[in-house]
């Protein structure tokens, strides 16, 4: 299994590595296009990223136990120069300098702290009655330790140190609690009587969202985060929503307590927390929460400097624009006027009542804009591709850098609420049951007369600054001939130029991810995420077998029948496994009283080969697996579950 923050090894690729293109004049034309029509000089963004900074790690480089490094801003330099390089979109460029500020920031005097730059996401600290409150801690473990740290060395060594009180995690995204290990032990949780506070139905969604489908969301990561590419102007530069993701240990500890749906007011360190449920729109569980003493608002990631995804490209389920929109606007209602500071679980803060209830309105307005606007071209008949092609920018983008789509953008995220109401159909018969594309791209090539033709006319479309156009005939041909590296070459360059002129940093990352891997100069990295014990033993038993059965072969396995037993002494669980049909169905809880086979196994064993720290073959022959009944029954089925495969290929077939 893979998290979706797994830097997998990137494939290698049989051909020589070739450089990048340089900046088409399209492209230069298109950068200075963008750089006229926007206020770019517009001080205000930079002035709240550098209010109340404190201090900072040097370098902004942080080491794990091992001496690995989790984090590395030095490679970023590059964004030291105001200036964009022509290769990069100029409010791209804006974006990422602003993301590139690092370092430990005091929001409300005394009170309130922010740890910003050493992960895509960021942690909060607020000053309880007797203790902290820690916020969001990250994505990995070292990340969260190194923050604390600078934190406790600038705040703690001044004012004195004070013990953790409680910790919330605003949503379910592991980028905002895998690092809680680094602040607080289990140990400690206990017997300090630690809070940690969640949003209901943090437990399931926290530890099951990138199990079922986790190696293709994990593939495709690599290209939306960037992760296969090297840094710098004409490389990986930004996320849009924060600068990368770090590459430590993501952890996990189980909630004391959770917010219900109806929200409400929690007491939490002598200080009162208005809670408001946001589950649904950015994440399937999270809230966002005010704290009147110090006319705080915690936006989380409902409200942020971009317009976020409501489909994200690594893969997830569709969100909804409309909730997310009526949630914003509640907030609005309830807060506006009052809050004077607004922060969120990434980016900077907004002071001043009348910038935040701006900053929300303009936000509602957005993700507003994209719901109704993709309904009513839908209404009126246009399908997915043809809406969001037609579609301008939303008014208030033009005014706002914040509803800019740095992350998500208008043009995606229409074509995702299509998705939720209609799917992926258009209503076209002609579309509804196409040839796959490595049917139909050698019938294409036929059609334009052979492969130096359509070769000739995606260079042509190149030329003219038809980039799309150009990508769409010559991923034609590299479907039809995948070892053309004329035609590899080819599509690599359309790529770059439309990585180049991309707004968003997440359709920056994935052309320019592409177009590396076309050429063969993808970064092949062994760093990456590793899952502790804490957040794999966390994983529901449930969640494990459901995510086996996605791993049947069914061609291989059609005849296959029987029903498979587990039994789990230490965590007291039992699964049944009925196998027939192509399919096996996982009962959970339940004891068939005529298996197959069965297998008992303790669950701390199956954490262990999760991890990989174990394998099944020496594991039966160890015992530490006993079988009983059928064993030669057993070991059939279950050789009928490949791995899946991490490294399978995105841009060629």
């Amino acid at each position: 299994m893979r998290r979706l923050t797994a830097l997998l090894l990137a494939g290698t690729l049989p051909f020589a590595a070739a450089a990048q293109d340089a900046a088409s004049e399209a492209t230069r034309t298109a950068q200075a296009e963008i750089a006229k029509r926007l206020p770019l000089d517009d001080p205000r963004d930079e002035t709240n990223v550098l209010r109340g900074k404190l201090a900072e790690i040097p370098g902004g480089v942080i080491l794990g136990k091992d001496g690995k490094t989790v984090w590395d801003r030095r490679p970023y330099a590059f964004l030291d120069a105001k200036a964009a390089p022509d290769t990069v979109n100029p409010s791209l460029w804006r974006q990422a300098r602003l993301n590139a500020v690092h370092g430990l920031f005091e929001v409300v005097p005394g009170k309130i702290w922010q740890l910003r730059g050493y992960d895509i996401s960021v942690m909060t600290i607020i000053r309880g009655k007797s203790g902290w409150i820690v916020v969001d801690p990250l994505l990995s473990e070292e990340a969260a330790a190194a923050s604390w740290k600078l934190f406790a060395d600038t705040v703690e060594a001044k004012s004195g140190k004070l013990p953790v009180k409680a910790v919330i995690f605003s949503h379910s995204h592991s980028d905002h609690f895998g690092g809680v290990g680094g602040i607080v032990t289990p140990e400690q949780v206990k017997k300090e009587k630690i809070r940690i506070i969640a949003p209901h139905g943090f437990s399931e969604e926290a530890t099951s969202e990138n199990v079922l489908a986790g190696t293709a969301m994990g593939r495709r990561a690599l290209y939306m985060f960037g992760s296969i590419l090297a840094p710098g102007p004409a490389g990986q530069v930004d996320t849009g929503l924060g600068p990368k993701l770090s590459s430590g240990t993501i952890g996990y500890m189980e909630p004391t307590e959770s917010v219900a749906a109806t929200g409400g007011t929690l007491t939490i360190d002598g200080l009162a927390f208005e809670f408001l449920d946001a589950g649904g729109t950015e994440a399937p569980s999270e809230f966002v929460f005010y704290i009147p003493a110090y006319k705080a608002l915690h936006t989380t990631e409902v409200v942020t400097h971009t317009l976020h995804n409501v489909l994200t490209l690594r893969g997830a389920q569709v969100r909804d624009a409309l909730h997310w929109s009526k949630v914003i606007d509640a907030a609005l209602v309830r807060w506006g006027g009052k809050a004077e500071v607004a922060l969120a679980s990434h980016h900077w803060p907004t002071w001043g009542a009348g910038e935040v209830s701006s900053l929300l309105a303009n936000q509602r307005d957005i993700y507003r804009y994209v719901h109704d606007r993709t309904l009513f071209l839908a209404n009126r008949g246009a399908t997915l591709h043809e809406l969001a092609d037609v579609t301008p920018e939303a008014p208030g983008q033009a005014a706002d850098f914040g509803a800019r789509g740095y992350y998500g953008t208008v043009n995606h995220d229409m074509k995702a609420t299509y998705q939720r109401y209609f799917g992926w159909w258009d209503g076209n018969p002609a579309n509804f049951n196409p040839l796959p594309p490595e049917a139909s791209a050698p019938k294409y090539v036929a059609l334009a007369g052979g492969a130096d033709k359509l070769l000739a006319a995606g260079k042509a479309a190149i030329a003219a600054g038809d980039y799309r156009w150009a990508a769409e005939l010559l991923n034609k041909l590299v479907f039809a001939q995948p070892d053309n590296k004329d035609a590899r070459a080819a599509l690599a360059s359309a790529y770059d130029q439309m990585g180049y002129q991309a707004e968003s940093g997440a359709w920056r990352n994935y052309y320019l991810a592409a177009a590396a891997s076309l050429r063969g100069n993808a970064v092949e990295s062994l760093s990456g995420n590793g899952q502790s014990r804490s957040f794999v033993s966390a994983i529901p038993t449930a969640v494990f077998f459901d995510a086996l059965a996605t791993r049947f072969d069914a061609a291989k396995g059609r005849a296959a029948k029987g029903t498979f037993q587990f039994m789990l002494p230490d965590s007291k669980e039992t699964v049944a496994i009925v196998v027939g049909g192509g399919v096996e169905v996982p009962r959970y809880g339940m004891t068939d009283p005529a298996p197959t086979a069965t297998i008992t196994i303790n669950r701390a064993t199956l954490d262990d080969v999760m991890l990989g720290q174990a394998q099944f073959p020496a594991l039966l022959q160890s015992g530490t697996i006993k079988i009983d009944g059928d064993r030669a029954a057993f070991l059939s089925w279950f050789a009928l579950h490949p791995p899946a495969d991490p490294r399978f290929n995105v841009v060629v077939p």
